[in-house]
């Protein structure tokens, strides 16, 4: 019996042995699970980006809806971690949890400029749209 005091090897194998490994997409082919997936995890450290490779794997990374109050200066300016990518380049942390380690995928503030600007695009792009089917 396993819980007998100085009992502490196993006599027989692990009962259920997975013969697949876990496939988040197989049965949620969803656009929301295709943009995760594809998602780099940049400005965080080694043990940061580890965590978060396994939430997106198993399913367990749920991506903010509306950006969030960033902890250094206070804007909601946070989308994918704690702190927001300004704070964290200046402070050369892991945007994730603050440490000064190394950073496995510096940020880029230009990516932050284009997904912005593409952002601005889109709503305009719909409202030109709604004129011209309300014109016809």
């Amino acid at each position: 019996m396993s819980s007998q005091k100085g009992n502490v090897a196993r006599s027989r194998p692990q009962r259920h042995q997975n013969m697949f490994s876990f496939k988040n997409d197989k049965f949620d082919k969803s656009a929301q699970t295709k943009k995760i997936n594809a998602k780099l995890h940049d400005g965080v450290c080694p043990r940061c980006k580890e965590v978060l490779e396994w939430r997106v794997k198993y399913s367990k990374y749920k991506p903010l809806s509306k950006p969030k109050k960033c902890v250094k200066c206070l804007q909601k300016t946070v989308k994918d971690s704690y702190m927001c990518r300004s704070c964290a380049c200046e402070l050369e942390v892991c945007a994730k949890c603050g440490k000064r380690e190394d950073i496995v995928i510096p940020l880029n503030k230009e990516s932050e400029k284009t997904e912005n600007v593409e952002n601005n695009l889109l709503p305009s792009h719909r409202r030109c749209r709604r004129n011209k089917v309300m014109m016809i």
